[in-house]
């Protein structure tokens, strides 16, 4: 008998604030052309109310239309600034229980919590919750841990921590993913 390897759930977080729209954009894109790869793919937009965008991208087919889904989007709840910890919270109590041993958690976004609480315990109990967990961040590593950045406050809860500035890094890291 052939062994098959088991396909993932994916769960990906995507911070769609204006510093890394166009990032999300392109990620977000990539990811549900590869949406074979994984067996459920549920895609979330925040920045500082978080919404399920899943449906909204299937419905444009292969034309993706991102800008618009986002639109319709609930991802702004208060002043809409980014608010990593309240986006977590509010993850971990609307779908943190179907998070699980099969599913892999990805956050893509810059770790710029606007000098906020930044969930931590929300965060670590999602991480821990998922058989593997992984942060895309399209700033220069550098640049984390600077101004507002919480990088260092993410990343032990995390299997890795992505660098994604360019398609070679992205391309190492979905590779890696999957």
């Amino acid at each position: 008998r052939a062994v098959r390897a088991s396909k993932p759930d994916l769960y990906v977080l995507a911070d769609v604030s204006g510093s890394v729209i166009e990032f999300a954009k392109f990620t977000l894109s990539l990811l549900h052309a590869m949406s074979q790869e994984f067996a459920k793919l549920r895609s979330f937009a925040f920045v500082d109310g978080i919404d399920e965008v899943t449906g909204l991208l299937e419905e444009g087919g292969h034309r993706m239309d991102l800008r618009g889904a986002f639109a319709r989007a609930r991802v702004v709840a208060d002043d809409g600034h980014s608010d990593y910890g309240k986006v977590f919270r509010r993850f971990a109590e609307r779908y943190g229980g179907d998070v699980d041993a099969r599913s892999t958690l990805i956050v893509m976004g810059d770790a710029r919590n606007n000098y906020r609480e930044p969930g931590l315990d929300a965060f670590r109990t999602l991480a821990g919750r998922s058989r593997r967990c992984f942060w895309l961040n399209p700033e220069p590593r550098a640049d984390w841990d600077t101004g507002d950045s919480i990088m260092a406050a993410y990343a032990p809860a995390c299997e890795r921590v992505f660098e994604v500035r360019t398609l070679r890094q992205l391309t190492a890291c979905v590779d890696e993913i999957t």
